[in-house]
């Protein structure tokens, strides 16, 4: 759809919004500016649209939606408002279409896209698939989820770039024509409830990145991921695209399994290959393997070479906040999983874990169970500090499972004092809340660097007291 003179809301007034107004701006649409609440700061709004480059005018309407519907031919809304949301509801009654970022950019995409999405995994996986795809196409583009705004990359694209997008279920609750050449799907486990209400919801909208998949498009999926291997299995018997698969436990072709210590990549049994061990990485954990398995089954299908795809794999340190290693002091060893934002991806975390554990947890509600993340600690974790709106429910659901060494912080400063106090030689400490962070920060990157704020601050101390 060509936007120029089209008057077009902007719903959400963050990062997202600034994002979509910035491509509007270039592309020559006229742009309303909308925040639900009448306190919005307008100054402020000004300033970020300003930094970001908009020189249009721009018109602001805070709070009442009277205002809005007469004067809009397209409504591009944040990933953070829902799609059942009041103001999403009243301009689909009015027959005015509804975009997200991702199909405001997509509008704009001239290259070929790759989209990843799942429950975790998906900000490893993504930069993972861009450092290879840059590796091969140096006009390659990676975005989305993954806190780089696609409305900012998207008219950069040509025929020959190459878009790497990490995709959440919030951003795919939005699409209309949004058509990957290749996606994956990661896995699957309950996450942002509060959002979708079940799991079966929630299923729906992951597998939704494939509805508009190209006759030569493919889907890699998880094997081992039941929901998955029942959508993977539906996909072949109704004859959609190529399905590729990876598996920890599985043989499973075309695609790319585990055996032993090894990854093994073939599109039949006639062309299986060993690509690498997994001491050749730097990346640990079985939740890692997955991602790197994934990455190679999309870069091959891509038509990556091999050869790139292992070099890129032996130099990938991981991304940060995903137990990501701040440092040791004093025989302890302390590792940032701030991005653990559910039971399921700090279970991973805790599994990656080879010593005894102190852990903090805690955070945002999003309606998460935590039985599963308690039996995980298997003898494991030595102490809990607990922080966050969630602190009272984990504590329940721990001491109902015989886990009662819980110490309870005001913040997160506190906690990392509480475990290092506690910690001896030898043991980890580990942050990864099973939880969101917005009931204490204004994100998981916000919380991680916190947390390596405070840890460095242990060892600047010591070196201070030696000096002394």
């Amino acid at each position: 759809m060509n936007l120029e003179g089209k008057r077009v809301t902007v719903v959400g007034t963050g990062v997202s919004g600034i994002g979509s107004a910035t491509l509007l701006d270039k592309v020559g649409a006229v742009i309303t500016m909308y925040d639900g609440s009448d306190k919005a700061d307008r100054a402020v709004i000004e300033e970020k649209l300003k930094a970001a480059g908009v020189k249009s005018d721009v018109r602001y309407v805070f709070g009442d939606t009277a205002a809005l519907f007469d004067t809009t031919d397209l409504a591009v809304i944040s990933p953070g408002v829902p799609i059942d949301s009041e103001i999403v509801l009243a301009f689909k009654e009015r027959q005015i279409p509804v975009w997200g970022e991702i199909e405001l950019a997509y509008n704009y995409e001239k290259g070929t896209v790759y989209a990843i999405t799942g429950t975790n995994g998906k900000t490893t996986t993504t930069t993972l698939v861009g450092e290879i795809m840059k590796k091969h196409n140096p006009e390659t583009f990676v975005v989305g989820n993954i806190g780089i705004s696609y409305t900012g990359e998207a008219l950069k694209t040509s025929e020959k770039s190459i878009t790497v997008a990490e995709i959440s279920s919030f951003q795919l609750e939005s699409t209309i024509d949004f058509a990957p050449k290749g996606t994956a799907i990661l896995n699957i486990t309950p996450d942002h409830l509060n959002r979708h209400y079940t799991l079966d919801n929630y299923i729906q909208v992951k597998e939704s990145i494939t509805k508009n998949e190209p006759e030569d498009g493919f889907c890699v999926l998880n094997y081992d991921d039941e929901a998955l291997r029942a959508f993977g299995e539906k996909r072949i018997k109704e004859g959609r695209g190529k399905t590729i698969w990876f598996s920890r436990n599985v043989k499973k072709l075309p695609g790319a399994y585990l055996d032993g210590d090894c990854i093994f990549y073939g599109k039949s049994k006639e062309d299986v290959q060993k690509v690498m061990s997994t001491s050749e990485m730097f990346l640990f954990g079985n939740h890692n393997y997955e991602n790197v398995m994934a990455a190679i089954c999309i870069a091959s299908e891509a038509g990556v070479p091999m050869e790139t795809i292992v070099s890129v794999i032996r130099a990938f340190r991981g991304v940060e906040h995903r137990i990501e290693w701040v440092r040791d002091l004093d025989g302890v060893t302390y590792y940032n999983d701030s991005k653990g934002t559910n039971p399921d991806s700090s279970i991973k975390a805790l599994q990656a874990m080879s010593r005894p554990t102190l852990l903090i947890a805690g955070g945002y509600d999003k309606k998460s169970e935590f039985d599963g993340f308690i039996e995980a600690f298997d003898g494991k974790v030595k102490m809990m500090a607990l922080i966050g709106t969630t602190a009272d429910k984990i504590e329940e659901c721990a001491r109902k499972h015989g886990f009662t060494n819980i110490v309870r912080c005001a913040d997160l400063k506190e906690a990392t004092i509480a475990c290092r106090d506690a910690a001896e030689s030898g043991d980890v400490v580990l942050l990864s809340p099973a939880c969101a962070s917005w009931d204490q920060f204004t994100g998981y990157e916000e919380r991680g660097r916190l947390f390596k704020q405070y840890v460095n601050e242990f060892m600047d101390a010591k070196q201070s007291t030696k000096l002394r």
